[in-house]
């Protein structure tokens, strides 16, 4: 019993350790982003990875000087907020009609939205881009929220599994009280699924928020760019101010790790409360 409780504890030592070190090297390229923000760009080449020897918060201060920071955050917050919205309702409503009519329909209307959910983000630009050319909405925030209805199959994707384990019995249940299929999808099914609903607007938010390639093919007027391509063009702008560029990143991180913050613990609890329900 003694050697079980020693090799017990020594597991839990090495895992820590293990642990801990995975982290410290997860930390390192953010610990180094923020201090290098507040160098001058002597001090971030000589010390990269000291404190600074004078904190320069006129980065910040000069980064934030046009305002195109804040057309940037306004722009990169209308088009997740209405693109996951529309994930996430295009989602959930094809994972009901799956659920609620099972037939060689809807089977086959699942195993597309599957395929489609493999096909890479890069080889669907050419022919969106013709197609938003054609009805001229390219470079545009409503083109660039259009865009994005093709992730709902990934939030099709996580939905549906949970969805299969509620009771069917509720939805009979509901039927035979009258209930059409939208009351039982609006009053039954997504009460019972806020956990896996939850996750999805987190990793789709997240998605949204950090995508970099989809704004750089569509937008190219400067007042409609987003937060990762306002970083970007820092990069061609001051590509010798690496210390402003730092500081217009941290100022672009700063909402996603605040959100990713307050919202991990649905993440796992959504999708772990899916695996075991039922």
């Amino acid at each position: 019993m003694t050697n079980a409780r020693a090799n017990s504890l020594s597991r839990r030592i090495v895992r820590s350790i293990v642990v801990l070190v995975l982290a410290v090297v997860c930390a390192l390229p953010l610990y180094y982003v923020i201090i290098s923000s507040f160098k001058t760009s002597v001090d971030m080449t000589r010390h990269p990875f000291a404190l600074p020897e004078k904190w320069m918060f006129a980065n910040y201060g000069q980064a934030i000087a046009d305002g195109s920071i804040w057309t940037a955050f306004l722009n990169t917050i209308v088009v997740t907020v209405f693109a996951v919205i529309l994930q996430v309702a295009i989602g959930s409503l094809a994972a009901y009609a799956m659920v609620l009519k099972r037939n060689w329909l809807t089977v086959g209307m699942g195993a597309v939205l599957t395929l489609a959910f493999c096909i890479p983000v890069q080889s669907t630009l050419l022919p969106l881009y013709k197609m938003e050319g054609a009805v001229g909405i390219v470079d545009s925030l409503p083109g660039l929220i259009a865009l994005y209805a093709a992730d709902s199959a990934f939030c099709y994707y996580l939905i549906v599994g949970y969805m299969r384990k509620l009771p069917f019995e509720l939805f009979e249940a509901a039927r035979v009280d009258g209930a059409s299929p939208w009351r039982i999808y609006w009053q039954i099914v997504l009460p019972l699924i806020r956990p896996i609903l939850a996750t999805v607007i987190v990793f789709q938010t997240l998605a949204v928020w950090n995508d970099f390639l989809r704004p750089s093919v569509f937008i190219s007027t400067q007042e409609k760019r987003t937060v990762v391509l306002q970083v970007y063009n820092a990069v061609n702008g001051y590509s010798t101010n690496w210390p402003l560029f730092m500081a217009i990143t941290c100022i672009a991180l700063t909402p996603v790790v605040v959100f990713f913050l307050f919202c991990q613990r649905w993440i796992v609890s959504g999708l772990v409360a899916g695996a075991v329900k039922g």
